[in-house]
């Protein structure tokens, strides 16, 4: 028999490895976002394009928003999010890039494995 929950606030966490086969778009595409956004102060706006058109990781943090990804889900709210992004080094192959490893602790607190 199952209890129920007792809590109404649930973590999810999500760790993706993006391969950018055309950072220019990538950049371009941040540099669109930011030039859009009506809200952003201009000394933020100049340091936000600046990031952006440096580092593709950073352009790729100022597109993917946790907003984005649950606000269509019904009965969710976001309440609190954080994000990075960062370059490196990718081996699908190594046993360090085993996302499965983890599965029987993700079980116990009731993750999908």
């Amino acid at each position: 028999m199952s209890t129920p929950e007792t809590s109404r606030f649930v973590r999810l966490r999500v760790e993706l490895v993006l391969e950018v086969e055309d950072a220019g778009e990538v950049t371009k595409a941040a540099l669109r976002r930011i030039a859009g956004d009506p809200d952003l102060p201009d000394d933020e706006r100049t340091q936000a394009e600046t990031a952006v058109t440096e580092d593709t990781a950073e352009a790729l943090a100022y597109l993917v928003d946790p907003f984005d990804l649950v606000s269509e889900v019904p009965g969710v709210e976001l309440q609190q999010a954080s994000w990075s992004s960062e370059r490196i080094s990718y081996d699908p192959d190594s046993p360090d890039w085993d996302l499965d490893e983890d599965d029987d602790e993700d079980d116990e607190e009731g993750g999908i494995g």
